[in-house]
């Protein structure tokens, strides 16, 4: 169903869906690391506003804490307290302006030289996978309710018709949810214990700036700006437009550049683009930014009303986890989309070893650490092969060779 055909009110109801999606990560972030979750909802939601802003409205990302500085928030909050660290993660946005300032400079040969589909393809693929650990250790908690939730997912998107297709996350978490209260897997007490009203705004904020938080995070924000790259190449493949070339890569950093920075002097995580949310666009085929920003606009209201969070709170892990499984396959099969789509030639020896490397690094969980500097997962792998996409000589095309001849 495309997007254009919509009314106001299933648009409403799928912006609504998109953010059950993200919003198990969104405050699962904080809660680990100290931070007040109604903050991490409320300027998960000003981060996307301000994202949309910066490209124009064009690109339906949606915004969420970021998984990445979790433990170098822990590490540094020991070190130089909460205010210091939101005072340091200002570095990150650094990170994206600079980012931004070259991809603007350099253009979009810049991006095809560093990032071909031979280098993007298995990050995109990465994005999903890496994820995948996460949705399984959500789904094991309780089994039984991870396959209701993603059963039930699974059938609406198979058999359902109009409204009821665009919402298959919403109706998986329903059911789980459902079926969680009659196994007694619920625990109402903190509903009835919140209050209706809270203030999302954490009155721990920045109160001085310190230069070792600052430089301790820059390299920490090498990892979501490459994987902020693979997510625009993912959703520019959902939504079958090219937000590389328009609104431009370097508006996309910028916009989630100031996205962290905003939430820093709030008191919340850094924000980074959430590929649950993309994962959900592509099952739906609901890729319209606007809806993006309903689901913006519930993050906020959500922040607001303390009961309502805490009854989003409620819902078990394994639910969620269980819906997970399925959108963390999908951003998997998009990466293997975007390698036929551009027609990678799998029986040339250098993309296999750049391919093969990329994905094993990743899968297997490489660390690269020195002196309190630590790269993994998939910024590593990204790194990885960005090198050897420039390093490993090109092999010469049969057009190429008969030339020579």
């Amino acid at each position: 169903m495309r997007t254009e055909t919509l009314t106001s009110s299933k648009k409403t109801i799928v912006g609504v869906q998109f953010l059950f999606v993200a919003f198990g990560a969104t405050v699962l972030v904080p809660l680990l690391v100290g931070i007040n979750p109604s903050t991490a909802l409320f300027t998960a939601g000003i981060g996307t506003f301000i994202f949309h802003l910066v490209t124009k409205g064009k690109v339906p990302i949606f915004l969420g804490s970021s998984f990445a500085f979790i433990a170098p928030i822990i590490e540094a909050t020991k070190e130089w307290g909460l205010p210091g660290t939101l005072a340091g993660l200002t570095s990150v946005s650094l990170v994206y302006f600079l980012m931004s300032a070259l991809v603007k400079w350099q253009g979009r040969h810049f991006l095809n030289r560093v990032f071909p589909p031979v280098v993007i393809g298995p990050v995109i693929i990465l994005i999903g996978l890496s994820l995948s650990g996460s949705a399984v250790d959500m789904a094991k908690s309780n089994w039984t309710l991870a396959f209701i939730a993603l059963v039930t997912a699974i059938l609406v998107l198979t058999f359902a018709r109009g409204l009821l297709k665009l919402v298959p996350v919403i109706c998986g978490i329903i059911t789980g949810y459902i079926a969680a209260v009659f196994m007694k897997e619920v625990n109402f007490d903190p509903v009835v214990a919140a209050p209706w009203f809270t203030n999302p705004v954490s009155f721990t904020t920045i109160t001085h700036f310190q230069w070792a938080p600052f430089l301790y995070m820059i390299p920490v924000a090498v990892a979501p700006v490459i994987e902020h790259i693979g997510d625009v190449y993912v959703v520019s493949a959902v939504a079958e437009k090219d937000f590389i070339k328009e609104p431009g890569l370097h508006r996309t950093m910028l916009g989630d550049g100031l996205a962290c920075l905003a939430s820093a002097f709030l008191g919340g995580p850094p924000e980074t683009t959430y590929s649950e949310v993309t994962g959900a666009m592509s099952i739906t085929k609901v890729t319209s930014p606007a809806v993006i920003r309903i689901s913006a606009a519930t993050a906020i209201v959500f922040s607001v009303i303390g009961k309502l969070s805490a009854l989003l709170q409620s819902i078990p892990k394994a639910v969620l986890g269980g819906i997970m499984l399925l959108l963390f396959g999908t951003i998997a099969s998009v990466g293997i989309q975007n390698l036929v789509q551009h027609k990678v030639n799998m029986s040339d020896t250098r993309n296999v070893i750049i391919i093969s490397v990329t994905l094993t690094m990743g899968i297997g969980g490489a660390v690269l650490s020195s002196n309190g500097f630590t790269l993994s997962g998939i910024g590593l792998s990204a790194i990885i092969g960005v090198v050897l996409n420039l390093l490993l000589p090109k092999t010469k095309t049969t057009k190429e060779e008969a030339q020579e001849k």
